[in-house]
């Protein structure tokens, strides 16, 4: 599929005329939206390296002589950041939408669609400022081409309509948490010391940093228990570390819980099962 850039089309649009603004406005196609839906309306949480494909439904109505074909004339959906003439990020979606007739008038065909957006880390996200609550466009573009030389001239033109503001996704980045109790095995009244580390997928590096100053719970299960019970709250020091003591009493497994933030998703580290003598 042809990728489009939002603010790279708008921008190149009126470079080409030399203004900062057009004197006037081609007709624009008379498309209407209904809400853009992206990822069932659940956070997006990208790490560092791996792409993450997420679902894209929406629906729109398009006057019943307006055929979009993708091959003269395109409609895709896109995420982004900032202003719509001028965005500070965006990304588009990457498949071609399957769509279906839902409602029909003498003058008005309404589809509803589906697609996916993948978002790749290494080549969508910066900085640390991708971690927010995108908005979500349409993106209509149509080409007209004239190649017939015969009367020594040929054409080609393009046009394209944005429409913003139609949904909006969040985009997390992914956390780990790590557990590891010491001494193991340890004898019954003794301390135990339980260490881990908080971390969360840096776009700047590539790589996972420390998450300091996050509230992380310390949680026990007994062996044979059903169900994890809260110890204590434990907050994450530089690199993200997290360290604190309790006294051993019974066999069991301890993790570290991180409930996440409007930025970063929840973790809940592994089981350390420690045997208690």
């Amino acid at each position: 599929m042809r990728k489009l850039a939002i603010g790279a089309a708008v921008s190149g649009a009126l470079a080409l005329t030399g203004l900062a603004a057009p004197a006037a406005l081609a007709e624009s196609p008379a498309l209407t939206f209904g809400t853009i839906t992206v990822n069932n309306g659940k956070p997006i949480t990208v790490g560092t390296k791996a792409a993450v494909t997420v679902p894209v439904t929406y629906s729109f109505t398009r006057p019943t002589d307006l055929v979009i074909d993708y091959k003269n004339n395109f409609l895709i959906v896109a995420l982004y950041r900032g202003s719509l003439a001028e965005t500070d990020n965006a990304i588009e979606a990457n498949s071609m939408p399957v769509c279906t007739t839902t409602a029909t008038t003498d003058t008005t065909v309404t589809e509803s669609c589906a697609a996916k957006l993948t978002i790749d880390p290494r080549d969508n996200l910066y900085t640390a400022a991708d971690a927010t609550t995108w908005k979500a466009a349409a993106l209509y573009s149509e080409t007209a081409i004239d190649l017939d030389e015969s009367d020594d001239h040929i054409s080609a033109h393009t046009g394209l309509d944005i429409w913003g503001s139609l949904g909006t996704a969040k985009l997390q980045r992914v956390s780990k948490v790590t557990v590891n109790a010491t001494p193991e095995p340890v004898v019954k009244g003794r301390t135990l010391t339980v260490k881990g580390a908080l971390t969360r997928a840096d776009w700047n590096t590539g790589k996972y940093a420390g998450y300091k100053g996050r509230q992380v719970t310390l949680q026990f299960k007994a062996k044979g228990a059903a169900a994890y019970t809260d110890v204590k709250t434990v907050t994450s020091g530089t690199g993200g570390a997290l360290a604190t003591t309790v006294k051993a009493s019974k066999d069991g497994s301890y993790r570290y819980k991180f409930a996440g933030t409007s930025t970063t998703a929840a973790k809940t580290s592994a089981a350390d099962f420690v045997d208690v003598r």
